[in-house]
């Protein structure tokens, strides 16, 4: 594969989303051909199976088989966008990838870390070149999030005490995946763009 690979993590109402769409209109800026995209979802396919994750009770699936539809959202994303992307030598920005399935769905459940990391071996087989894990405070992020207009708020209703946790396995993943940065997302906007810039274009080896 020609292209890049970038993921941008964090746990919800962080700030990832709006700083993804400003890595790309920075990079389109110099030139480059990216690619946007985001799990779950990306495709026609993989955002109906989204749908399923994002909307409904906070228990309507079991851990196990909400991680299989991630899976499943995750590998049709990867056949129709990803994978074709990553070939044709364009820089891919994705919101969220596999680090949000250890983070989420893992939590609590070895056995079921065990299954993801399985999985993403024998179903996914890539992993990004670049993660950069937006680190914000669980308490403005979640209320950011519950604020949203769409009905996309399925995590956000696990509470403070669920983002919390969240952003002590985003900390852990970061500690052990030499891919992942820690990006202070407590700051304005720009101030956090600057500070994800700074990691981007070091490691595209572009001017800062």
């Amino acid at each position: 594969m020609s292209g890049y690979f970038i993921t941008l993590e964090g746990i919800d109402g962080s700030g990832k989303t709006t700083q993804a769409i400003l890595l790309e209109k920075k990079l389109k800026n110099l030139g480059k051909k990216v690619l946007l995209t985001r799990e779950p979802g990306g495709v026609k396919g993989a955002e109906k199976i989204r749908d399923l994750l994002v909307q409904g009770d906070t228990d309507r699936w079991s851990q196990v088989t909400e991680t299989l539809l991630f899976f499943a959202a995750r590998r049709h994303h990867l056949e129709k966008c990803i994978l074709p992307s990553l070939n044709s030598g364009k820089i891919v920005i994705c919101d969220r990838f596999i680090d949000s399935t250890l983070v989420y769905q893992g939590r609590k459940n070895v056995s079921l870390i065990d299954l993801i990391k399985k999985l993403s071996e024998l179903a996914i087989g890539i992993e990004p070149d670049l993660t950069l894990i937006i680190n914000a405070d669980p308490q403005k992020s979640l209320n950011r999030g519950l604020k949203r207009t769409s009905n996309e708020t399925r995590f956000e209703m696990l509470g403070l005490k669920f983002q919390e946790e969240a952003k002590l396995r985003y900390e852990a993943l970061a500690k052990n995946i030499h891919r992942c940065h820690i990006v202070d997302g407590n700051g304005g906007i720009e101030q956090t763009h600057q500070l994800l810039w700074k990691i981007v274009s070091n490691n595209l080896r572009l001017q800062p």
